[in-house]
């Protein structure tokens, strides 16, 4: 069942085009990153889910109601962690928790919440205004828990983190989703998408240019990126065989190095490049592969983009 669903989404500011016809479906109870450099569209689109801003053109959807006639709806089913979350100057964290609860008519318990994100007693008591930006976010997060929301939309949810707090927030990412709930989040760290994502997005200047699985998107190749086969032979590679092995399909450099033979190549064509091995009378002892990682795949959608 879809949790999120955008048709065809424009939005425009004056002579500014943010988004180009997007078109995307998240399914209930996935892992979602939504990924892109700095002015791709990112943040237009979470404030179009939200009902912080309409679209130019297009239907937004959240769990079948449309966010722009009901966004009472759709606003009570949703969890929000905001990018540049800063608390109430008189409030201390735990009365934000306090009044997150009562203002969501929920009946949940400060103390396991505020223990759940890692915010101990003594921190929960102190005005949050002087909270460093690694606990604000903590409390942030724990606001965004409050009723059990069938939908989480996180903003940078790592921003100003330490290690602890990023392992933290991402086994409460993976709770949630055990749970039943749709997480659909925007990071630039990413290696912490790659850690939960069920699948990805990337935007590049307001278009989608990529959704999948992050092993969906390496073995299509579209982006040009290139995984590193590590060949150890019998013998020492010959010059004959690195160039058979260089024009194959798919192919982008061979090298010979520390007695091995390295290939960039697609991820969909290493076993063309094992049977040509073989084919040209080598003999294959060990093979290792180094994937692309995520940051690989986003630079190379992106043109370079970080």
């Amino acid at each position: 069942m879809t949790a999120i669903a955008l048709q065809n989404v424009a939005k425009r500011y004056g002579d500014v085009r943010a988004l180009h016809g997007i078109d995307l479906e998240i399914e209930r109870g996935e892992v979602f990153g939504f990924l892109g450099p700095n002015g791709a569209g990112k943040s237009t689109t979470i404030d179009i889910l939200l009902h912080y801003t309409h679209p130019t053109a297009g239907t937004v959807e959240v769990f079948d109601h449309d966010v722009t006639e009901t966004p009472v709806a759709v606003r009570e089913r949703v969890g929000i962690l905001p990018e540049g979350f800063a608390p109430f100057e008189t409030m201390t964290g735990r009365e934000h928790l306090e009044y997150a609860i009562e203002a969501n008519d929920a009946d949940d318990d400060p103390d396991t919440l505020l223990e759940r994100v890692g915010l101990d007693t003594e921190a929960a008591a102190r005005p949050a205004r002087g909270y460093s930006k690694g606990m604000a976010q903590r409390l942030a997060l724990a606001m965004a828990l409050v009723g059990k929301p069938d939908l989480l939309i996180l903003d940078e949810p790592s921003t100003g983190l330490d290690p602890h707090g990023v392992r933290r927030m991402r086994e409460i990412v993976r709770e949630e989703r055990d749970r039943g709930a749709t997480v659909f989040f925007s990071s630039h760290i990413l290696e912490q998408v790659e850690a939960v994502a069920d699948r990805v997005a990337i935007l590049r200047a307001g278009e989608l240019v990529a959704v999948d699985t992050i092993d969906g998107l390496r073995a299509t190749g579209d982006g040009g990126v290139d995984a590193e086969l590590a060949v150890d032979l019998a013998d020492s590679p010959t010059e004959e065989l690195r160039t058979a092995v260089a024009g194959l399909e798919g192919v982008s450099d061979v090298t010979k190095r520390n007695g091995h033979l390295v290939v960039a190549c697609r991820d969909d064509a290493k076993v063309a490049v094992l049977d040509e091995i073989r084919d040209a009378g080598g003999t294959v002892r060990t093979f290792s592969t180094d994937e692309a990682s995520l940051e690989d795949l986003f630079v190379a959608y992106t043109g370079g983009s970080r």
